[in-house]
């Protein structure tokens, strides 16, 4: 993949409420930088509050891209992020500007330094296949039948969550092949030449975690609970990234009955405090040599 002209990038990553957003906000009103989003659930449509997408006032007046572009019925992949940056290069939005790469999404910033080879698609009769297969299974059950088919990827998956049990188990049955051999198939990056700024936020994790609580508490106040209703009009399958965003289906159960309010609240809080923890995992695996800082600290 080519590059376009721009010499200086700031990669921000960071787990989920640790302030990715407002400090690449403010990075961009100093250095004139187009902000280019790096989290795999901002992409989507309808999910603007759920996914804590920058507010529309907090986007004015700088190049927010590749937020809120592609419907929830599509699949929108690693290699399909990585092709959009690249057109991106080319865009008028990113003429002569820095770039500001921000989000939670590890393997974005993975594939934007080091390239990224396309996993094969997986027929959609061998996903439900595997799907059924490791449904009912806890998280030792999972790590068991992964290493048994594909003891390389079972050593090198950081978290053994069904999502990312069934992708490694679907596309070692459907091309024959363990994902690690596509993951470590890359191309060069884009970024290539490129001076870079890379940073990891790392709040402390209490601080973080009572972020999280106010922060779903909010988004329950103010729009997620209709972002729901009308994804769930569409009638999508369950399968799909955007139908797996956190919240929609504690929502989902709230508004069917199954659960309360505060039961809804509470459950979204605890996945997302565990999507942070993983988040964090993954980070201090491949990112360890990036500059960590604690951006909700006192006096920053």
């Amino acid at each position: 993949m080519g590059q376009g002209p721009q010499k200086r990038a700031v990669l921000i990553a960071g787990p989920t409420a640790s302030g990715k957003s407002a400090l690449a906000l403010a990075k961009a009103r100093e250095t004139g930088a187009a902000i280019i989003n790096a989290d795999a659930m901002q992409v989507y449509e309808v999910l603007r509050v759920l996914t804590a997408r920058p507010l529309p006032a907090e986007m004015a007046g700088v190049p927010h891209l590749l937020y809120g572009t592609e419907p929830p019925h599509q699949r929108f992949s690693t290699g399909d992020w990585l092709r959009a940056v690249e057109g991106l290069f080319r865009a008028p939005e990113t003429s002569g500007r820095p770039l500001i790469f921000v989000g939670g999404t590890g393997l974005y910033f993975d594939a934007l330094l080091h390239g990224f080879a396309e996993v094969p698609m997986v027929p959609a009769e061998i996903m439900q296949e595997i799907e059924d297969e490791v449904c009912g299974l806890d998280r030792a059950g999972r790590f068991r039948l992964l290493a048994e088919r594909d003891p390389e990827m079972a050593a090198r998956l950081q978290a053994h969550d069904p999502q990312r049990v069934v992708r490694a188990l679907a596309v070692l049955k459907a091309t024959g092949r363990s994902l690690v051999h596509f993951q470590t198939a890359g191309q060069a990056g884009l970024l290539h030449g490129f001076e870079l700024e890379r940073l990891v936020l790392n709040p402390d994790r209490e601080v973080l975690r009572a972020r999280i609580a106010r922060r779903f508490e909010s988004m329950f106040e103010t729009g997620a609970v209709e972002e729901v209703k009308a994804l769930l009009r569409l009638d999508l399958d369950p399968s799909l990234p955007g139908m797996k965003a956190i919240g929609v289906r504690e929502i989902s159960d709230w508004l069917d009955g199954r659960i309360s309010r505060e039961q809804a609240i509470e459950l979204a809080v605890t996945a997302t405090r565990q999507y942070a923890k993983r988040q964090r995992t993954w980070f201090r695996s491949r990112m360890s040599d990036w500059t960590w800082i604690n951006p909700l600290a006192a006096g920053r």
